[in-house]
This record gives structure tokens, sequence and C-alpha cells, in this order.
């Protein structure tokens, strides 16, 4: 049994892989368990991601299935490996189903957002969430408050240390209402331009003037793993979560609204000279 007694999202999604590749190699339970010396029983288990596979197992199965791209053997090899490792949000008090989400994004290669109102969680300073939490009637203890700031900031090294890919679009609202402190606004303000000009980081202003794309969706986020282009998951903040949607129609719809989003902003040029003059506007009056 995976970590925790319950299935993990890594183990979910290595078993979900090779059910794929046994079903397109038309090889059925039986035939893999004998091949691997195992049982039918312990094939459906790793298939559902109940149990992780030994990295072995998942060899012979890539094998018999016909797989011979030594890139993807290495990293579901490497999945497999991973798939009772206790990620850093561990030492949080976060719910399942919010680390679930984590483990998601920790394993993406591509990540696209959309912000109509907010600074992405991803790019926001330790200020700027402090900012928010602290305005949040529901968020009452400071220990509490704590978390959500260091959580944030983990989950932030994501783009700023690991060089992920990572597309964004956040609405002119998000970057120009003041905000509660003028310092905290221009702090913010210039970690973004810092971001926008790094190589692995696309940033898009939508402006407010365009109506109707601002309203195609609410924020979500896009992920994207094992170098594809395609996203395969999609995340969208609740009260106190991110609900997670992984069925192709959803995020196919998602994908389009954020091409329609991509197309309709100010291109990335256009977005760090509204950055800068977003930083000049921003004045004591804002304290």
């Amino acid at each position: 049994m995976p970590a925790g007694g319950r299935p993990t999202v890594r183990s979910r999604r290595l078993g979900a892989t090779l059910r794929r590749f046994r079903e397109a190699a038309k090889i059925d339970q039986l035939q893999a368990a004998e091949y691997i010396a195992g049982s039918k029983a312990k094939v459906s288990r790793i298939e559902a991601g109940q149990v992780s596979a030994r990295p072995g197992d998942v060899r012979l199965m890539l094998e018999l299935y016909g797989i011979e791209d030594r890139k993807v053997h290495q990293h579901l090899e490497q999945l497999a490996r991973d798939s009772n490792k206790r990620g850093w949000w561990f030492e949080y008090s976060v719910p399942d189903s919010f680390g679930d989400y984590v483990a998601l994004e920790e394993d993406a290669t591509h990540i696209r957002s959309w912000e109509p109102l907010l600074i992405p969680g991803l790019l926001q300073t330790a200020d700027y969430t402090r900012c928010l939490v602290n305005d949040n009637p529901s968020v009452t203890d400071p220990g509490t408050a704590d978390q959500v700031v260091k959580v944030r900031q983990e989950r932030r090294q994501k783009v700023e240390t690991l060089g992920t890919r990572f597309a964004v679009v956040i609405g002119e609202s998000a970057l120009v209402t003041p905000m509660p402190s003028s310092a905290v606004h221009r702090g913010q303000l210039a970690s973004l331009l810092q971001s926008a000009q790094e190589s692995h980081v696309t940033l898009q202003v939508l402006p407010t003037t365009e109506w109707s794309a601002t309203r195609c969706s609410p924020s979500f986020i896009m992920l994207s793993f094992d170098g594809e282009w395609s996203p395969t998951a999609v995340g969208q903040d609740t009260r106190g979560n991110i609900a997670v949607a992984e069925d192709p129609e959803t995020i196919t719809q998602y994908a389009h609204a954020f091409e329609l989003l991509q197309a309709t902003a100010l291109t990335p040029a256009q977005s760090l000279d509204f950055l800068r003059r977003a930083m000049d506007d921003v004045t004591e009056e804002h304290s």
C-alpha cells in the first residue's frame, strides 16, 4: 500500500499509464501477471494505484507491452521509486486532497495559469500572501496564517528555483488595484517583472477592456507532465482547497479558454512595459 495507507497521486498516474500501455498492446492482466511472476490481483492493484509497483516490475511490463523508448522506461521506473516518497508538504497540516494537488504540481513539467483578480499563487511574494491571509476573516489562528504563507512560498520554488515552464495570464485589475501597502504593491510588481524576464516564464497581462475574454472562465491552473504540451489536469481554487479535474472533456474546455486568453492579452514584451508603468503609478497614497 502506498504511503499513508491510501493511493498516492504518483501511484495512480503510474498505474493508469501501465494500464493504457497494456490495453494498447491487447494483453490481459493474467498475461501481464505471468510475465512478472505475480498474480492477476497484483497487476490489478498496481493499475489502480493501490500498491506501489517495483521498478523491476515496471521494466518487465513495458518490455511485454513493446515499449522501447528508454526515456519512457526511465521516467516510469523513477515514478515507481518516488510513489512512496514523502513530499515537503507532509511537514504541514494540509488536507489530503490539497496534498494530492501539490503532488501533481510538483511533478508537472509545464504549468499554465489564469488569474483575473489576484496575483497567481506561484508568483506571490510572502508579503503579498500575508496581506491576503490577514484580510481573510476565516483565518483567525496566527499559526494557520504562517503555514499558508510558508506553503505558498514552498510552492513558488517550482517556478522560481526549479525552472518549470510557466505560462500565465494575469488580469489588469490584479496588478493595478491598490493593495493595503504601497511597499507590498511595488515589491510584488518588481517580483513579477523579474519573473517575466526569465526564459522559462511567459507572462501576459489581459487589459480590463477585453471584457469577453476576462469572463471566459474563472481562475484556473493547468498541468502537463512528462514533457508533453497537452495538459492532463486542471486545478481551481475553492475555499481552503484546490479542486482537480482530470477528465479530457473538461480539460479541453480550459485549454481552449487559455488559448483565447493568450491570444487576447498583451504580448510578453507589452506586458513587461505594462508592469514597469504600473510600478511607476504606485504612490504612497496607496499605503
